[in-house]
């Protein structure tokens, strides 16, 4: 889809204010949903660029806030060190992947996500094999986020599989994502992706993102979370089979 610069700007903008509008809500999706979205009008990998800033921005302060950081870090730095090893073995195929192929894996991740998100499925890890099934799932994250942008499958799964209360479920997956994010920026400064023309419209979507996260927050008590969160998944699952179609048809 071929739109002016002035037009794709106020794209970025909405995107990034319905995904903010989102996390508000339910406390992720920020990044899901504007890769989701930009997906339509460019190229994963330049999505994730321009998501960067703002991811980065979002997941820092939700990692920051909790008081839980030195046990979570010492707990989950297994799944920290896969992503960062997947992400640069992701890194080896991003430089050589075209559009419609990563638009085809991005269209099968969200799809994935929405159906365990619908479906509901509950795992659950022995403390015993939290090391192990970390680094895996931090490994398979990492392929995932370069091949996509999006950094949710199995990372979220697996976060959720530990059973822990919701205050130290929130703070992890901020730090998770904070790593994720480092590490997307790290292999598209490697494949060329990450360069200055991204900084416009990376600042434009933060500040879209900020506002959507505020506006969330603030009608988060008047709507019911769970209702918000099927429609969600419901949406979800329509973009990634449309992106799916698109990029087989």
């Amino acid at each position: 889809m071929d739109l002016t610069p002035v037009a794709l700007l106020l794209v970025i903008a909405a995107v990034f204010a319905l995904a903010g509008l989102v996390k508000g809500v339910i406390g992720m999706g920020l990044p899901t949903v504007a890769i989701g979205l930009l997906g339509l009008t460019m190229t994963p990998a330049r999505a994730a660029a321009i998501l960067i800033v703002p991811s980065l921005v979002t997941n820092i302060w939700q990692a920051a806030v909790g008081g839980h950081f030195r046990e979570l870090f010492a707990r989950l730095w297994p799944l920290f060190a896969g992503i960062a090893l997947g992400t640069a073995i992701g890194a080896l195929y991003l430089a050589h992947s075209g559009g419609e192929t990563a638009t085809l894996w991005l269209g099968l991740a969200l799809v994935a996500y929405a159906l365990l998100g619908l479906i509901r499925i509950e795992f659950k890890v022995p403390p015993r094999h939290e090391g192990w099934t970390g680094f895996v799932c931090g490994i398979a994250t990492g392929v995932v986020t370069v091949a996509t942008g999006v950094f949710v499958i199995p990372m979220v799964p697996y976060l959720q599989s530990l059973h822990m209360d919701r205050h130290r479920l929130v703070q992890a997956l901020g730090l998770a994502f904070t790593v994720s994010t480092v590490a997307l920026a790290a292999a598209l400064q490697h494949a060329g992706e990450f360069h200055g023309s991204v900084l416009v419209p990376s600042l434009i979507a933060l500040l879209a993102a900020l506002a959507g996260m505020w506006l969330g927050q603030a009608v988060r008590g008047r709507i019911r979370p769970e209702t918000f969160r099927l429609c969600f998944f419901i949406g979800l699952l329509a973009l990634g089979a449309h992106l799916t179609l698109r990029a087989l048809l």
